[in-house]
């Protein structure tokens, strides 16, 4: 895995990871180890801060039956909140969540949950920002990711939080999944940038 992971990265641009990178649902049972972990906090806290506050603080679950667990605690919380909001608009795409099978995070080895400290209005564009290095490290290292926002009213649970070692003052802001992929996935489409004002 290093081997293929150094080579992705020597020959990686940024441009080249934002145009590669896609969200990934498919992953193989390989465990990222310490060190490739490190790296992407390492990339993360790179990401720009306002006031130079860095309010970001770091989550990792790699125990299968943890997450596992979680992912069971969440699913129903996601599903009543999307329901309570008309998330699910007539169609079918919320009925995964009841099913016991579905795991929400994939089958993949690694959970890193970015949470925010209570420091100030830009706390979550902060965090976002550092899920955003961090996903596109992973990117250039050949990894996939994908942010499991369904799993945010569960991990911001006193219950949930307690059991991470996550304090009460802190918020999870954005979990992402991350692992190596089983088989490949394409990026999807975007729409043309939709401008307002340029002058």
């Amino acid at each position: 895995m290093e081997e293929a992971m150094s080579k992705d990265r020597a020959s990686m641009s940024i441009m080249d990871a934002i145009y590669r990178r896609c969200s990934v649902r498919f992953y193989s049972p390989e465990r990222l180890d310490q060190n490739t972990i490190r790296i992407l906090l390492a990339a993360a806290v790179r990401a720009p801060t306002a006031v130079h506050l860095e309010p970001w603080a770091f989550a990792i679950i790699q125990d299968a039956s943890m997450l596992k667990r979680l992912s069971d605690r969440a699913k129903p919380l996601f599903l009543k909140e999307a329901q309570r909001a008309h998330l699910d608009r007539g169609g079918h795409a919320l009925d995964i969540f009841a099913s016991p099978d579905f795991n929400m995070f994939y089958n993949a080895g690694t959970l890193i949950i970015i949470c925010g400290k209570p420091m100030g209005p830009f706390v979550t564009a902060d965090c976002w920002l550092a899920a955003e290095n961090l996903i596109l490290a992973a990117c250039s290292m050949g990894l996939g990711t994908c942010v499991i926002g369904s799993a945010l009213p569960a991990l911001n649970t006193p219950e949930v939080k307690a059991e991470l070692g996550i304090p009460a003052e802190m918020t999870p802001i954005a979990p992402i999944i991350v692992g190596v992929p089983s088989g490949e996935t394409s990026p999807t489409a975007r729409k043309e940038p939709e401008l307002l004002f340029w002058k």
